[in-house]
């Protein structure tokens, strides 16, 4: 353990357990217990003076959780049948932190979802069996207090925070049915109609749900696994919004591709999304799931609130570089842009102040190590392990919100001891024959700017449903072709002799009263003066394709062919 900033010393009070079989940690979610398995036992301390509170004999717990109140410890290890085929021993362990009574064992075998929720209060836990949820009340684990029976429960989630509880359920679609996602609020389960909302969506073999902290609304990412387009590798995914009131909604994303990540703003009124074919764009939406800002696009594939919602990170992890953006979230302004190359893992500490950037095994075997950084882009703490060694896991100690208080933003760096990190300039590759030539700057893509998506306060108008937005872009349209007409007949008043080769534009603009001859003339138009944009472009000194120079070749016939058509030839 060590003690965090500004120090960054080894903690004496806890006595470092250098076991090989170190393999799995939890802290409680106030960050006053420690629980860890060392291959022979799961020893729990208090964290403030390390003072052993309980020892339980369990060399094979690779998984471990405390209760939100610190009354139960859970314990899992892999399930294992005896040889000549009999069911196995119970796997999932309930331990009273207390006494250290064993209050109940289960068969859980799978260690995906393993662990039962809690409601933050502990009035409840939940359990998926054979795809039923199971309620049990006050820790009591010998009754099943109430049971949700729908066709085929996959997956569910507890809302946080205070009583009455609700619960979100996934079931999956089959035979042509659509996959749904339920609202109910514990414990009316009778019926369809006692749920507080439903959404059915086709196109999910997999549901994230993510509920807010209020309580009052769930984002669900339903992703396939395959793309039926073809465009991804990563399968199709879509985002739906489904609030306790029962509304719901598909979240519009301007832009194609994966959804890397959605996080909740700890207000609970906002969300942050980062989607599209890299590279990536990232939008805050309200409630309305209208976008409030648009951070543009760039390298990125995570988000991050701080534990107050102050400040986010968008961040590039895993086959990105680590690039990372800080931004004040009230104000919409960049602080910083560290990098934090071959990252793995990322967290915010409670203060909201502080990040952890990690480097850890089986993801990464080499460079392993972790650092500290202050949000304004210093870094304050860098620990790397010896080559022949590995990380596994790095995690904050946890606090309650409200332990710390929220201070201003700052913009400034932070002084830090050591010297920031000169990210050396990535060389694009360059094949051999062009070596010894000038560097043409050639961007694949130009990048998105940040914008500002919110109605500009003082125009207090609506904004316009998608009919009323396509009539506005119709009459402006027409606006702008009558203002182009008139300027074309006041040219060609002034204009009486024009000769071949003169611009495009000083061709007047006449009616042949043909509607079909008038649209060949229009289109001509049109490519000669795309011509006239690749020669200004190609007089500015940039290389054309093999393609742009055969259009500006046609730039006679075409010229001839408008003559003639103008002529009434």
């Amino acid at each position: 353990m060590v003690n965090g900033p500004p120090s960054f010393t080894e903690s004496t009070t806890f006595q470092r357990d250098s076991g090989k079989n170190c393999k799995a940690v939890a802290f409680s979610k106030d960050g006053s217990l420690f629980a860890w398995c060392n291959g022979e036992k799961v020893n729990i301390v208090n964290v403030t003076n390390a003072e052993l509170l309980r020892s339980f004999d369990l060399p094979k717990a690779v998984c471990l959780e405390f209760s939100p109140k610190n009354n139960v410890l859970a314990t899992w290890q892999a399930y294992t049948t005896a040889k000549d085929g009999t069911a196995g021993v119970p796997n999932l362990q309930l331990y009273d932190v207390k006494t250290g009574k064993c209050l109940k064992s289960f068969i859980q075998k799978k260690m995906q979802n393993w662990c039962p929720c809690w409601a933050d209060d502990e009035s409840i836990c939940a359990r998926n069996v054979n795809n039923e949820v199971h309620f049990f009340e006050n820790n009591n684990f010998s009754t099943i207090a109430n049971k949700l029976h729908l066709q085929k429960v996959s997956d569910f989630v507890l809302s946080p925070g205070a009583q009455p509880t609700k619960v979100a359920v996934y079931v999956p679609g089959s035979k042509g049915a659509p996959s749904f996602v339920r609202l109910y609020q514990y414990p009316n389960f009778g019926g369809p109609q006692s749920a507080l909302a439903n959404k059915s969506f086709f196109k999910a073999d997999k549901v994230t749900m993510l509920w807010n902290k209020k309580a009052t609304a769930v984002l669900v990412i339903a992703s396939t696994e395959v793309d039926k387009s073809g465009a991804s590798y990563y399968g199709e995914q879509t985002l739906h919004y489904i609030a306790t009131n029962g509304e719901s909604a598909v979240v519009q994303l301007p832009k194609n591709g994966p959804i890397y990540d959605v996080v909740w703003n700890p207000n609970s009124v906002e969300f942050c999304a980062v989607y599209g074919f890299m590279p990536a764009k990232a939008t805050v939406f309200n409630l309305k799931c209208d976008p409030v800002f648009d951070f543009g696009t760039g390298p990125r594939n995570a988000a991050y609130y701080s534990p107050p919602g102050h400040i986010l990170v968008l961040a590039g992890f895993g086959n990105l570089r680590g690039q990372m953006e800080v931004w004040d979230v009230k104000n919409y302004k960049l602080i910083s842009k560290p990098v934090a190359s071959d990252s793995t893992y990322f967290a915010w500490c409670p203060d909201g102040e502080h990040i952890v950037t990690a480097t850890c095994a089986p993801r990464l075997r080499v460079g392993n190590g972790y650092k500290i950084w202050h949000y304004t882009g210093s870094v304050l703490h860098n620990y790397e392990v010896p080559s022949n060694e590995e990380i596994w896991q790095v995690s904050w100690q946890p606090f309650l919100d409200g332990v710390f208080p929220v201070k201003a933003v700052k913009y400034q760096a932070v002084p830090s001891e050591l010297p920031s990190p000169e990210p050396k300039p990535a060389q694009a590759y360059r094949p051999p024959a062009l070596r010894n030539k000038p560097v043409t700057s050639s961007k694949l893509h130009e990048d998105e700017p940040p914008q500002n998506m919110k109605p500009q306060s003082g125009s207090s108008e609506k904004p316009l449903s998608k009919t009323a937005l396509k009539n506005q872009r119709k009459h402006e349209a027409k606006k702008a072709a009558k203002q182009e007409a008139k300027a074309d007949t006041n040219q060609e008043s002034t204009q009486s002799s024009a000769s071949q080769h003169a611009p495009r534009n000083a061709v007047p603009a006449v009616t042949s009263g043909d509607p079909e001859v008038d649209k060949k003339i229009k289109n001509l138009k049109k490519k000669l003066k795309a011509i006239e944009q690749l020669k200004e472009q190609a007089a500015a000194g940039k290389q054309l394709e093999k393609n742009q120079l055969e259009k500006i070749q046609k730039e006679t016939a075409l010229l001839q062919e408008l003559e003639d058509l103008e002529l009434g030839l």
